[in-house]
């Protein structure tokens, strides 16, 4: 059996499976670079401002292949089922209404959409959904206000959080505080990124200044050991994406990414696929790397397991049952499965 889990790090357009992004460009006479077909997944680098804007250009355009209500729920449903095969139970899906309200009808309309197609893919896969509102901050604070009163209205209705996404270097947290006071407001979680392509100040911010529940990424963290001792204090879950941090360049190999030094001391983690569209790995990938750069146990996986759950926004039904799952697995992993 697959090690039970919960997936808290996974971008909308960037959870489609490959062959669903050729097959709707050729659906909707879209042309995909070459980054996107023979040479797929892209060779990439983020570390510098022409490197993110590449990335940032394919993720576009792999987002304009998505044109009717149609294509948006098989991409739910698809990511859902890829999450079941894989063990997670439970998954949280980041989402920025504003890049697809323009083709459904305005932001409200688009939100709407998104929630009922995650509903349906619950049902018919039995992985738990939760939607993440997030807000672009390259453009302007005052839109990420509007995007936290949309989640707000949302609410106990499917949106469990609000989040903070793109380049670090292009939108300071301090920014966007009026935005996460809304959305705190509301009960919902606050999960922006952070200490990805920028260093421990990014992470300190998302901290402070956003109160943050979990941090997307926060790896740069460990460069001030003073912030990984109050991120394990106040039990901050970090969003640690080993295969993204690698084709982003934050950083060299898998070894690099500082999943080791984390845990060990002790900070809460969930390790997440971000964008398999681009970086050509899912969820269990991410733990299979722990296990083999990192020489991660079956107990110290389990153990990464539940962290992921207890991050999570999963009701506590779901969470109980995938927590008695990591303990089944853990018991019988004598003979371990790939996890």
């Amino acid at each position: 059996m697959a090690l039970p889990k919960a997936h808290l790090h996974l971008h909308f357009t960037g959870s489609m499976r490959h062959s669903t992004l050729v097959e709707l460009a050729m659906e909707h006479g879209v042309h995909l670079p070459d980054a996107l077909v023979e040479d797929w997944p892209p060779r990439l680098r983020a570390t510098d401002e022409r490197g993110w804007f590449r990335f940032q250009r394919l993720y576009d355009i792999a987002r304009s292949v998505l044109r009717t209500e149609e294509d948006l729920r098989r991409l739910l449903l698809e990511a859902a089922q890829d999450e079941a095969a894989e063990g997670s139970g439970w998954l949280e899906i980041q989402v920025d209404p504003s890049g697809y309200a323009h083709r459904f009808g305005g932001l409200t309309p688009t939100m709407e959409l998104v929630l009922d197609a995650a509903r349906e893919a619950e049902t018919r896969t039995g992985v738990g959904i939760g939607v993440i509102v997030a807000a672009n901050r390259t453009r302007h604070p005052l839109d990420a206000r509007t995007l936290a009163r949309l989640a707000a209205g949302y609410a106990g209705q499917g949106v469990v959080g609000f989040g903070l996404s793109n380049d670090e270097r292009r939108g300071r947290a301090y920014d966007f505080e009026a935005a996460f006071r809304i959305a705190r407001r509301a009960g919902l979680l606050s999960d922006p990124h952070g200490g990805e392509l920028q260093g421990p100040e990014s992470v300190r911010e998302c901290l402070d200044l956003l109160r943050a529940d979990r941090i997307g990424h926060g790896v740069r963290a460990v460069e001030d050991p003073r912030l990984v001792e109050k991120i394990a204090s106040r039990g901050v879950t970090l969003e640690v994406c080993p295969a993204s941090n690698v084709s982003l360049g934050v950083a060299d190999s898998a070894a690099s990414v500082p999943v080791r030094r984390l845990f060990e001391a002790g900070v809460p983690m969930a390790l997440g696929a971000d964008d398999p569209l681009l970086f050509g790995s899912r969820l269990a990938r991410q733990y299979e790397l722990t296990r083999t750069e990192h020489g991660f146990s079956d107990a110290e996986l389990a153990e990464l397991a539940r962290q992921s759950v207890r991050g999570s926004a999963a009701p506590p039904d779901l969470q109980k049952r995938l927590l008695e799952g990591v303990d089944t697995w853990l018991t019988h992993s004598s003979v371990p499965d790939v996890p």
